[in-house]
């Protein structure tokens, strides 16, 4: 109830008509009130009063369109050329199956909501399906690369609005900045949009499975130690450079270097990128392929302070999960074996360190895959009008299977959601109100989340 009570108060911080009236009215009597200065007011006084249920997001984004027939959604009963060719196995949630192919997964469900009811209006494009998805701004089938006026992402939102400490990575992008396409653009969805390029998230595009992973933007060259790294620190903060006005493309730099000064001088989060400091078992157990070492890399930046890790399953859009060929093949051979033990060992090192609580593990992608099996090898092709996800931790219920499909998967039986309602929701879990009015960099405003509403039967 009391839960309740806060949000309604929250909610009760909207401008209403007659209070827009009266600002005007104060306004033209000189009193120096005006609408933005209003509206920022009352934000930051809702925001200030928000208290967060997690503190950070690592989100697995299995780009492409995860096949929701084949693992969340299983259709045991469905005609043939629906139901697939994988078997249903009993979870430990009772009375919920889930495919065969993801049995650690299955163990965990105790843990986790499952939303089965997801849908959106992108049909056709990887790279703006994975934008609304990201971001709640569905704006149809717009595809291409990135844009300045984009929404920004998770991460970039989290470190205008919760900033990490200055020598802490706010947000972290692993293993590949994925393409719309072999060859393509980058896809939109994740990086800062209209914040500027200064609330990108780091882009660690090597392999952390390789013996000799490193990250050269964090590591300082032979002839650099520590104490020349301060030298060259005072002498930058001697220029005055740092002082430069925020609204310049030099201030961001400068607010850019300040930051890249303080975390190459932090042995917190320079240790976090050292892998080789885990047991062979621990990274076993999380999988020795690109995908389950970037997991636990997420778990160590997490541990290190980072708020949100982001990894990217793909290298661009139809090179993982986008089955439209040899749909079964590829899922029970690779995908789901791979996605299993990564998600599962993620989730079991959390519980066991205590942190799983306060952390949010998202599990989904832009889209899932029709009922109808394909002749192309046995695929499944885009599907928008029903799809599924899973988030564990983070103050997310635990065992809560949320919205229903129809007998086929086809479309929501009940509870429909849109990407808005999810990123809504996990802003509200971080501590962000949704609504709260956020400035690019010319101080034009935005919402956080475009549209969308926060579901509190998802949350604790």
């Amino acid at each position: 109830m009391s839960d309740q009570m806060n949000e309604a108060s929250l909610r009760r911080h909207a401008v209403s008509r007659r209070r827009v009236l009266q600002v005007g009215s104060l306004g033209m009597a000189g009193l120096g009130l005006s609408l933005p200065n209003l509206l920022a007011s009352e934000n930051a006084s809702a925001q200030s009063h928000l208290k967060p249920m997690a503190d950070n997001c690592i989100l697995l984004f299995l780009n492409g369109g995860p096949s929701h027939l084949d693992m969340w959604d299983m259709k045991p009963n469905a005609p043939d050329g629906i139901r697939g060719e994988f078997k249903s196995i009993s979870t430990s949630l009772p009375g919920y199956q889930m495919s065969e192919h993801l049995p650690r997964m299955a163990q965990q469900m105790h843990l986790s909501t499952v939303v089965r009811s997801m849908n959106h209006s992108v049909n056709n494009s990887h790279a703006a399906a994975v934008y609304a998805s990201l971001t709640g701004h569905d704006r149809g089938e717009q595809g291409g690369g990135t844009r300045p006026t984009d929404h920004p992402c998770l991460g970039g939102i989290m470190a205008r609005l919760r900033p990490t400490a200055a020598s802490t990575l706010p947000q972290v992008h692993l293993p590949y900045m994925t393409k719309e396409g072999a060859g393509g653009p980058p896809q939109p969805g994740f990086f800062g949009g209209f914040l500027g390029h200064s609330y990108d998230p780091l882009f660690v595009l090597q392999d952390p499975n390789a013996a000799d992973f490193r990250v050269p933007e964090l590591t300082l060259q032979n002839e650099v130690n520590n104490q020349r790294l301060t030298a060259r620190r005072q002498l930058f903060e001697a220029t005055g450079i740092a002082s430069v006005g925020t609204r310049s493309a030099q201030g961001e730099m400068s607010r850019m270097q300040e930051r890249a000064l303080d975390i190459l001088s932090s042995e917190i989060t320079q240790r976090a990128f050292r892998l080789s400091e885990e047991s062979d078992k621990v990274r076993e157990s999380y999988g020795r392929n690109i995908y389950g070492q970037s997991a636990l890399l997420a778990r160590r930046l997490i541990q290190a302070g980072t708020r949100v890790v982001t990894i990217s399953w793909a290298p661009d859009a139809n090179a993982t999960w986008d089955t439209h060929g040899n749909n079964f093949n590829m899922l029970k051979s690779t995908l789901l074996p791979q996605l299993d033990a990564a998600y599962s060992s993620l989730v079991t090192d959390l519980v066991d360190r205590g942190m799983l609580d306060r952390t949010l593990v998202a599990v989904f992608g832009d889209f899932g895959r029709t009922p109808k099996i394909n002749g192309n090898n046995a695929g499944r092709d885009h599907w928008n009008f029903c799809y599924s996800l899973m988030l564990t931790g983070g103050g997310f219920n635990r065992g809560l299977i949320y919205g229903s499909s129809d007998s086929t998967g086809a479309f929501p039986a009940s509870h429909p959601l849109v990407p808005g309602d999810i990123v809504s929701t996990i802003y509200r879990a971080l501590g962000v109100l949704p609504t709260t009015e956020i400035h690019d960099q010319f101080q034009r405003p935005y919402q956080v989340v475009p549209g969308g509403e926060v579901v509190a039967d998802l949350l604790a």
